[in-house]
C-alpha cells in the first residue's frame, strides 16, 4: 500500500511539473498580461516623444512641411506625396494605438488601484490628472493635423467604425478636460517618481505644463473663437513656463532601443536622406543669424581649385539636393543623448506676444515677449551673441519688417527648428514665413494645410469617412481646419 502512495506520488508531482512547464511555455514573458499603470504611462511619453522627435519619411515629415529639411534623393515627400508610405495610417497608429490606447488603459488601472490609505488618494488623483494632461496634448495634436477625428467613440474595442467629431467641438472640451485636470493636480503631494520620464514625477512642473499647453491651444484658434483664447491664455500666462529649465523633454540616453530617434534615422540607419532646406538657410542668413551654426554644418562652396570657401548651404526645398554639396544637419542634433522636445518656454513666450497684439490682457509688451523668445531659443542651443542679434534692424522688434504676424511667424518659426509640427502649424495661422515651392507645385495655394485621412479609413469606416469628409469640406491636403481662417 506504501508502494502505490508513493507511485501516485510520483505521477501527481510529474504531472504537476509538467503542468507548470506546460503554462510556462505558452505564457508570454517579454510582454507580461498584467502590466502596472505606470508603466503603461511611461510607454505613451516615450511613444508620444519618439514619434515627436521622429524624421522617418513612413511616420514623421513635418520637419520637410516646415521646410526646415529637403530630401537629398527621393523627393516624394517633400513634394508633398502623402499616400505612396500611408503616411497618415502610420501617424494615426502611433498616436491611437501606441499613445492614447495605453494612456487609456494606464488610467483604468490606475482607477481601479485600491487604495489602502488616505495619504494615497492625492498621489493617486496626481496621476490620474497627468495622464489627462497628456491626453488633452496628443488629441490636440491629431486635430492640427487632420481636423475632425474620432474622439466620443474612439478607443473602443466594442467600435472598430467609429464617427468623426467636429474639429472646434473636440477643442472646446478638451479645454474644459485641461481645466479640470488642473483644478484637481495637488502640488503638496507625490505622484508618479520616477516613472515619469518627463518631469520626474514633479507636480508643480505638471501645472506649468497644463497651463503652457492651455496657451498653445488657445492661439492655434484665435482666429476662430477670439473670446475663448482672451480667457484660456489670460487664465494661464501667469501659472506657465518660466524659463528653460520647465521645458517639457525626454532626456535620450546613449543607448538603444532609448537613444532619441533623430540619431536613429541619421547616423545609426546609415543613411543620407536629408539635408538643410534653403527655406530656413537663407532667411537666417539674410539675418545673420548665430544660431545657423547651432542648426546645422558648413559647406564647402569651392568655385576655384584649391580654394576652400565655407558656408551656409540649403537645397532647394523639393529639389534633388546631393549630399555633398549642401549644409547637413548638426552634429549635436543627432547625437544618441539629444532630448525629445515637446513644448518649450520659447515657443510660450512668442505665443504671448502674440495675445498682446491681439489684445489680451497680460502684463507684459509684446515686444518684451518677442525679445524673450529669441533670448531662450539661443540659451537653450547654447548659441551666444543674441544681444547683437536683437539689436539688428531686421529683428528687433520695432524695426523688423512686416506686421506683427511676420515678425512673431518668422521668430516662432526659426526657434521651433527640429519640431516640425510646431513649425508647419506657425505657418499655416500666421502665414509666415513664406515658404517656397517644391518641384511638383505650381501655386502656392497648393501648399498641404493639412493631412489626409488614412486610406483604411476610405475603405473600412467608409459611412463614416465620407461624412467626416463632407464635414470637413472635402478630404484634401487644401481643405483649411477650422481655425486657419486667413
Amino acid at each position: 500500500m506504501k508502494k502505490i502512495y508513493f507511485i501516485l506520488i510520483v505521477l501527481m508531482t510529474a504531472f504537476s511539473a509538467c503542468t507548470d512547464k506546460f503554462e510556462a511555455y505558452n505564457t508570454d514573458q517579454k510582454h507580461p498580461a498584467d502590466v502596472p499603470g505606470e508603466s503603461l504611462f511611461s510607454n505613451a511619453q516615450k511613444e508620444l516623444s519618439d514619434f515627436t522627435n521622429n524624421t522617418n519619411v513612413n511616420i514623421n515629415i513635418f520637419k520637410l512641411m516646415s521646410q526646415y529639411w529637403t530630401e537629398t534623393t527621393y523627393t516624394d515627400e517633400a513634394n508633398y506625396d502623402l499616400i505612396t508610405r500611408n503616411i497618415p495610417a502610420n501617424i494615426y497608429s502611433r498616436y491611437y494605438m501606441r499613445v492614447l490606447t495605453d494612456l487609456k488603459q494606464s488610467s483604468k488601472l490606475i482607477s481601479d488601484k485600491e487604495v489602502l490609505f488616505d495619504s494615497e488618494k492625492p498621489v493617486k488623483q496626481n496621476k490620474l490628472q497627468i495622464i489627462e494632461l497628456m491626453n488633452v496634448f496628443a488629441y490636440s495634436q491629431l486635430v492640427d493635423i487632420f481636423g475632425n477625428i474620432p474622439y466620443t467613440e474612439a478607443l473602443d474595442a466594442n467600435n472598430v467604425y467609429p464617427k468623426y467629431d467636429d474639429a472646434y467641438t473636440v477643442y472646446k472640451n478638451l479645454f474644459v478636460r485641461l481645466d479640470a485636470a488642473l483644478a484637481k493636480l495637488d502640488v503638496n503631494a507625490e505622484s508618479f517618481g520616477s516613472s515619469d520620464i518627463y518631469y520626474g514625477g514633479d507636480v508643480a512642473s505638471w501645472i506649468k505644463f497644463g497651463n503652457s499647453l492651455k496657451i498653445r491651444m488657445a492661439i492655434t484658434i484665435a482666429d476662430a473663437d477670439n473670446s475663448l483664447a482672451k480667457s484660456a491664455i489670460e487664465s494661464a500666462a501667469g501659472k506657465c513656463f518660466e524659463s528653460n529649465d520647465d521645458n517639457c523633454i525626454l532626456q535620450y540616453v546613449t543607448s538603444a532601443p532609448n537613444y532619441n530617434q533623430l540619431y536613429a534615422e541619421l547616423i545609426a540607419s546609415g543613411r543620407h536622406d536629408f539635408v538643410a532646406a534653403n527655406t530656413i538657410v537663407d532667411k537666417m542668413n539674410s539675418l545673420n543669424d548665430p544660431r545657423l551654426a547651432s542648426y546645422f554644418t558648413l559647406a564647402d562652396t569651392s568655385t576655384v581649385i584649391g580654394v576652400e570657401k565655407l558656408a551656409y548651404v540649403g537645397g532647394e526645398y523639393g529639389y534633388n539636393s546631393p549630399y555633398g554639396q549642401y549644409s547637413h544637419i548638426n552634429g549635436k542634433i543627432a547625437k544618441p543623448d539629444f532630448p525629445g522636445i515637446l513644448l518649450t518656454y520659447s515657443e510660450i513666450q512668442f505665443y504671448l506676444a502674440e495675445a498682446k497684439e491681439r489684445g489680451y490682457t497680460l502684463p507684459q509688451t509684446a515686444a518684451t515677449y518677442y525679445t524673450e523668445g529669441v533670448k531662450a531659443s539661443f540659451d537653450f542651443w547654447g548659441t551666444s551673441g543674441v544681444d547683437a542679434y536683437l539689436l539688428s534692424p531686421a529683428v528687433a522688434y520695432a524695426t523688423a519688417p512686416g506686421t506683427w504676424k511676420q515678425k512673431i511667424g518668422l521668430q516662432s518659426w526659426i526657434a521651433n527648428y527640429t519640431r516640425g509640427l510646431e513649425g508647419y502649424t506657425t505657418w499655416r495661422r500666421l502665414d509666415y514665413p513664406i515658404f517656397n515651392l517644391p518641384e511638383s507645385t505650381t501655386a502656392y495655394n497648393q501648399i498641404p494645410v493639412r493631412f489626409t485621412y488614412p486610406v483604411n479609413e476610405q475603405t473600412l469606416n467608409t459611412d463614416k469617412y465620407k461624412a467626416a469628409a463632407t464635414a470637413i469640406g472635402g478630404d484634401l491636403v487644401t481643405t483649411k481646419l477650422f481655425w486657419d481662417k486667413y
